[in-house]
């Protein structure tokens, strides 16, 4: 399940914490919130959020 957990201290810093979102998805599904209070000073993303790319390996000929 999806969730977009908002925290707000004591002190007014609003934390935003998305749920359940596997890579780019988070981003987009909270950008909205982002618009409305304003600027974002911190991005911390957790493993989730990489396990959406896709690797691409790359190798170099060395004969031929």
């Amino acid at each position: 399940m999806k969730e977009i957990v908002i925290d707000v201290s004591a002190d007014g810093e609003i934390t935003i914490e998305t749920r359940g979102y596997v890579g780019e998805s988070c981003l987009e599904d909270s950008q909205f919130l982002k618009d409305l209070l304003g600027y974002e000073i911190m991005r911390n993303l957790t493993p989730t959020y990489f396990m959406g790319k896709k690797k691409t390996k790359k190798y170099l000929q060395i004969c031929g």
